[in-house]
């Protein structure tokens, strides 16, 4: 019985080994137009670069990219001695887009730092050489877990700003994501970011950092103290607000109230002050000229007397009013 079951699976075997074999047949044949596909061609650099490279990206060019060569990028990619390749040096290698051409088009670069290659895949090229610097802490930041690739900001063919920049400045460049932003700083109380004065670097790093809002200091009353060292103290009376952050008080990139406040006084001292007598007072109209002259209401509002709201030395200053 065990004989007849061991000839009748051999047979089995022998009828499906014509299918066995076409199998083998189409798995080499796949692996051959793979090869053909990802193997030694694709990997082959192009000869002459750049200048093979400049007779259809140079001045004249459908896509000018002569601009690279007079930065640090196309001064680096032809250091004499060393493994650089010019272009393909971040466009990888590149024989293909010079010898093959699909629908009256040259076939792609290896890497093309547009939306046929995957963003993870363009920094990487990026990084290779810039992971000791600015970008320390570009993996997991709030831009790289967004998908930003590094040439959502930078040009390097024919960059219009520093640093390589999309645009003239860092705040056009910005506030080209961050709409909120480019409302606030035209607000009637603002940082002078509109003005040009201040750089959003000034206190974030985009490309990374190891605090919240990619400031460049561990904490926000950090990076405000970099500027305002007469709020930092010690003082003998602490305001208690002010120590846990700017921003309980402060809109940090411009407000429509003085001081850059995040709500006029005195509605802002007594989201937190409620006590009996005036603090907790319900302000109204009737204390507004021509009904009256409130001077809780008026000016400075509370700190027309509580003039040392973020702190004081005076031994008589518990309350911040000297």
């Amino acid at each position: 019985m065990c004989a007849k079951t061991t000839i009748a699976k051999r047979a089995i075997l022998f009828k499906r080994f014509p299918i066995l074999v076409a199998c083998v047949a189409l798995c080499l044949v796949s692996l051959t137009l793979f090869a053909s596909e990802n193997g030694s061609p694709l990997k082959e650099y192009a000869k002459g670069d750049p200048q093979i490279c400049l007779a259809c990206h140079g001045a004249q060019g459908v896509k000018p990219a002569h601009g690279i060569m007079s930065t640090v990028h196309g001064r680096t990619s032809l250091e004499s001695g060393s493994d650089k390749r010019g272009c393909q040096t971040c466009h990888g290698p590149s024989q293909r887009h010079l010898t093959e051409y699909r629908n009256g088009k040259p076939s792609p670069t290896s890497i093309s730092f547009n939306s046929n290659t995957p963003t993870d895949r363009q920094n990487e090229v990026c990084l290779s050489c810039h992971r000791k610097d600015a970008s320390n802490h570009w993996q997991g930041s709030p831009h790289e877990t967004a998908g930003v690739a590094c040439s959502s900001c930078h040009s390097l063919h024919n960059p219009l700003g520093d640093k390589l920049l999309k645009t003239r400045t860092e705040n056009e460049l910005c506030v080209s994501c961050h709409r909120q932003t480019r409302a606030d700083i035209n607000k009637t109380s603002a940082h002078p970011i509109a003005e040009g004065q201040m750089d959003c670097k000034d206190c974030h790093n985009p490309h990374g950092s190891a605090a919240d809002a990619l400031l460049l200091r561990s904490s926000i009353n950090d990076t405000c103290y970099s500027c305002h060292a007469e709020k930092r103290g010690p003082f003998l009376w602490e305001h208690a607000p002010v120590r846990e952050s700017c921003t309980n008080c402060h809109a940090p990139h411009g407000s429509a109230h003085q001081a850059m406040l995040v709500t006029r006084g005195p509605f802002l001292c007594q989201q937190c002050h409620m006590a009996a007598y005036h603090p907790s007072t319900n302000y109204s109209g009737t204390s507004i000229p021509p009904n009256g002259a409130g001077h809780s209401v008026l000016a400075k509002n509370c700190m027309n007397c509580h003039t040392q709201v973020h702190g004081s030395n005076h031994p008589s200053g518990i309350r911040f009013t000297r």
